[in-house]
Formats: structure tokens, C-alpha cells, sequence
């Protein structure tokens, strides 16, 4: 039976940390907690799991963080979660029952779900390299958005999911202000590094850089498809936001340079046309994203709901503001099949029910 260390690094998680770990105790042989500077209650919760409780300075530099983790790991694969993740019960035994088989797997690709609904069903996904082999070739690297390159025997496990806890926390400029010092430092950023500053220009309201950076990146080549792709949708968000709606449309129809269209891209392109009340325009696309298919085995960040939910909504507005409300509450029956819950079909009920 294989060996599991579950290696995590933490600061100030004292309300999710428990919850993080609770079902770990099914699969975990080992369980590592390394404080980055907590100054809540982090590390009493964590003794409770486990006596490897240990401190490291922080360095602005994540993946020594995590490497420091792994290497007080004294198991034959290493597992990592963060202080927000959690597990469910039947993934927790699918990892048990993983350990029990004979897969030799060098890399277990799991589905990452930080957007999901009330019954658990993701809207949000992409897959990461959440259990590897204790490997000196398998450690991280990058300072912020730190990843495990995976090489040797790859093998992804849709049944062991790992999710992300909605609590609401406010979007830092953390990342931000660590890629700017390295650039004020003169280290030249790979592809993926600035993929991701640009990323962190445009989640932290720095619209023009972020557009610069976008399309710096693009213009330069070399970074990974789907960071590509997801480059084009951002700076197509960006200018939507700079009400330039041609240069929108020009960046997101680029996206479709690198494969065939994505639901995410499509249902931009019909809000770019809605933002400038071309509704017909819009329904052209919408409707195409709902013939699309998402594709949750290439590591790409998936919106699941661009290929159901928001294109069925959307129809719905943009039909009922043409004054077609046959149409209208057709999509509207559709969105509501989709998502009945939710605060935009409850509305749009009111409205329907009141025609």
C-alpha cells in the first residue's frame, strides 16, 4: 500500500483549517503544516491533526514555501492542499482506495473546483498536480502562481476533487506587489510569469497595464495554449471595461487562433455586442456557446456555466428586449432548468409572471 504525506502551508486559516483537514484523516499517513506567520489561532488548530507543525520565515516566494513543506515529507508521494481547499468524503476513500491499487503514477492531475453550487457540482474548474511522487524532479517552482511541471507517468483522477471554500475574502495586490519587486529587481519574467502578472494587473483594477501586459504576452509567443487563450478573453475584459468594444471584439475573436472556439470566449463576444444593444448580434453567439462542449481534461480554467446557464440567460435578455417574449421565456424555462435558484431567474419569474 503506497505512503501519503499531505504537506500544506497556511497563514491566519484558523476558520478554515479544520475543515480543510477533516476528511484528510482517512487517507493522509503523514500530515506536514508549515506556518508562513500566522497571527490567529492557525497552529493550535493545526496540533490537533498533527505534531509536524512547523515555521518559515516568509521570503515572498511561495514555492520555497512548498518545497520547504515536501521535504520534511517522509513518504513515497506528497500531497498539497491550501488552508482554503477541502475535500469531500468520497474523494477522501478515492484517494484511499488510489493507495491501496497498484497505479504507479508519477502525477495525479486532479480536478481544482473554486466555483461550484449548493449541491457541490463545479462551475468553475481546471485540473492541477495535487499528488505527486517524492521526487527531488517534482518540486515547485515559480514565486507566486507556483507549479509542479508534470513529467514521467501523468494520469488524471476525476474522482478525486479538490475544492475550494467560498468564504468571502478580499482580493489582495499580495501576488501583484511580489511580480512587481521582481521586476524591479531586474529578473526577467517567463511566459507563464507574465501571463500571471497580467492577470494580477487586471483582478487588481490596473486596467491600462493590464491591457499592456496582455497584449505584450501575446505579441511574444511562447506561452502555453490555454494561458493564451485565457490571455485574450482577459484583454477583451479589459477593454470592455474601456468601453472600446472593436479592440474587445478584436482580442477575444483571437482566442480562436489557438483552437477551436470556447464557450467563454463566445459568451465576451455576445456581452461585448449586448454592452453596445446589438441584440440580434449578441444571440448569434450565445446560442453558439450552448453547442459548445467544455473540455475538463486539458488543464484549461473551465467556466461551466458559459456552456449552459449564462448563454440561456443571456438569450433570454436579449430576446425579451428585442420584444420577442416567445423566445424570452423560452431561455428563460431553459436557465431556470440550469439553475433555479439562482437570484436572476428568480427575477426574471417575477417579470414573466407579471406580463
Amino acid at each position: 500500500m503506497k505512503k501519503l504525506s499531505l504537506c500544506m502551508i497556511v497563514k491566519n486559516e484558523e476558520k478554515n483549517l479544520e475543515k480543510a483537514l477533516e476528511n484528510c484523516k482517512i487517507f493522509a499517513d503523514e500530515i506536514i503544516i508549515v506556518d508562513t506567520g500566522s497571527t490567529d489561532k492557525t497552529k493550535e488548530v493545526a496540533f490537533k491533526f498533527t505534531d509536524k507543525v512547523y515555521d518559515f520565515v516568509w521570503v515572498d516566494d511561495f514555492s520555497k514555501a512548498r518545497n520547504f513543506a515536501f521535504d520534511k515529507a517522509n513518504n513515497d508521494y506528497l500531497m498539497w492542499l491550501d488552508g482554503d481547499d477541502f475535500i469531500l468524503e468520497d474523494s477522501a476513500r478515492n484517494i484511499l482506495k488510489w493507495k491501496e491499487g497498484e497505479d504507479d503514477a508519477d502525477v495525479l492531475m486532479c480536478p481544482y473546483i473554486s466555483a461550484y453550487n449548493e449541491d457541490f457540482s463545479p462551475t468553475f474548474q481546471y485540473l492541477r498536480e495535487r499528488i505527486v511522487k517524492n521526487l527531488p524532479a517534482l518540486r515547485f517552482h515559480d514565486r507566486v502562481h507556483e507549479v509542479i511541471m508534470p513529467s514521467g507517468k501523468v494520469v488524471t483522477c476525476d474522482n478525486i476533487k479538490i475544492y475550494h471554500n467560498r468564504a468571502d475574502k478580499k482580493y489582495t495586490t499580495r501576488n501583484l506587489n511580489i511580480y512587481r519587486k521582481m521586476i524591479k529587481d531586474g529578473e526577467i519574467l517567463s511566459p507563464r510569469s507574465q501571463f500571471y502578472y497580467a492577470r494580477e494587473l487586471y483582478f487588481n483594477n490596473f486596467i491600462d497595464e493590464a491591457i499592456h501586459e496582455f497584449s505584450r504576452y501575446i505579441f511574444d509567443g511562447g506561452g502555453w495554449i490555454e494561458n493564451n487563450i485565457e490571455a485574450c478573453l482577459n484583454l477583451g475584459k479589459c477593454y470592455q471595461i474601456k468601453k472600446k468594444y472593436e479592440n474587445a471584439l478584436t482580442a477575444l475573436f483571437g482566442s480562436f487562433v489557438y483552437d477551436n472556439p470556447r464557450g467563454e470566449a463566445l459568451c465576451e463576444i455576445g456581452n461585448t455586442y449586448v454592452c453596445q444593444g446589438k441584440y440580434d448580434k449578441a444571440i448569434y453567439w450565445y446560442k453558439l456557446a450552448m453547442q459548445c462542449q467544455g473540455n475538463l481534461s486539458n488543464g484549461a480554467f473551465v467556466n461551466v456555466d458559459c456552456y449552459t446557464f449564462i448563454p440561456a440567460l443571456q438569450l433570454c435578455v436579449c430576446y425579451d428586449k428585442l420584444g420577442d417574449k416567445e423566445n424570452a421565456l423560452k431561455y428563460h424555462e431553459l436557465a431556470k432548468a440550469f439553475k433555479p435558484a439562482d437570484k436572476a431567474v428568480i427575477h426574471n419569474q417575477l417579470y414573466f409572471d407579471n406580463l
